[in-house]
């Protein structure tokens, strides 16, 4: 949630204040390199109203990975954690489980093994768990687990594992008529509940992966009821899509870290006009961690590669950011 006052920004997110004059440097905590410098150029660029570069508020659209860009996603990505959880949670009404893969490697807390079937053991393992509840009863679960729940490596919580040069970049340009997306392979109920309170991203606002849902009325109450069957796939081609049919404008500012993120920037750049597309790259192993091309969470090989090859700014962990975190000092 941003407000200007006095030609100053103020930024407030789970209680940390961050204030700069947008005058002297919209992003502080930005190193003064090439991508920083190119993102105020952009911006720049198109709200000069007459400039050749123009674009009207309307088409202001932004969109945003949130795995790996707007929030951590090692050792293992937050949603899958959440899932396990669940899954240790809902055991005593499944003693199938103990026997049934991948729940099974869960109980025995062998994360590896669980996800040893990839997106498809994840996929069903997430059916099986956030399934036959309403999205009230949903919304409420996720809620009270992201708030609760600590990251194991940090111990911070998951909501704090946000980065800051991003929440900066997010209100940097909403400040400037941009309106914010969130557009990930994540769950889109997953995120729903509380991403307008960490990124000042609203629920309609925010685009993901989902499993079908039924109207029905339970004592005489009408809900909306989760069922365990695969909707739709937030990943690689799927944003394109999903952005179209959520969104129904082409964004003109794309930002995510992964091969599964290409597909968005393709769609991106293929519109009229000025573009720009982000990558984050995970180069910081003090830090954060360091990762690309062979990493089992947020693969970055075929998106390096094109970003490279067509000029698109890629983010540089370790030299391009001089905070990571929000609990940073």
């Amino acid at each position: 949630m941003g407000f200007i006052i006095r030609n100053s920004f103020v930024a407030l997110t789970f209680g940390i204040t961050t204030i700069c004059s947008f005058a002297e440097d919209p992003l502080p905590s930005w190193s003064d390199t090439a991508p920083k410098k190119a993102i105020i150029e952009f911006v720049g660029k198109v709200t000069k109203k007459d400039g050749p570069d123009f674009v009207p508020v309307p088409e202001r659209i932004a969109t945003f990975d949130n795995d790996g860009c707007l929030w951590a996603e090692q050792p293992v990505y937050f949603q899958a954690i959440f899932i396990f959880d669940r899954i240790k949670a809902l055991a005593p009404q499944h003693p199938e489980w103990k026997e049934k893969e991948p729940f099974a490697s869960v109980l025995k807390g062998d994360v590896k093994a669980a996800l040893k079937g990839g997106e498809k053991a994840l996929l069903e393992m997430a059916m099986a768990t956030h399934a036959g509840m309403t999205s009230e009863e949903f919304d409420k679960i996720a809620n009270d687990w992201i708030t609760t729940a600590k990251h194991p490596k940090t111990g911070k919580p998951y909501t704090e594992m946000v980065y800051q040069p991003m929440l900066e970049l997010l209100a940097y340009l909403r400040t400037n008529d941009f309106k914010t997306f969130i557009v990930s392979g994540g769950g889109i109920e997953f995120m729903r509940p509380w991403t307008e309170r960490v990124y000042g991203i609203p629920p309609e606002q925010v685009v993901g992966s989902s499993i079908k849902t039924k109207f029905e009325l339970r004592d005489g109450k009408p809900v909306i009821v989760r069922i365990p069957e695969l909707n739709f796939i937030d990943d690689k081609e799927g944003k394109p899509i999903g952005i179209q049919s959520h969104i129904g404008r082409r964004p003109i500012f794309s930002a995510g870290n992964s091969d599964g993120d290409l597909q968005m920037h393709q769609w991106t750049q293929g519109g009229e006009g000025l573009r720009f597309s982000l990558y984050v790259h995970h180069t910081d192993a003090d830090r954060e961690w360091a990762y690309d091309r062979d990493s089992h969470i947020g693969r970055f090989d075929k998106g390096l590669d094109e970003a490279r090859e067509k000029g698109w700014t890629v983010i540089d962990m370790k030299n391009d950011w001089n905070r990571v975190f929000t609990f940073e000092k």
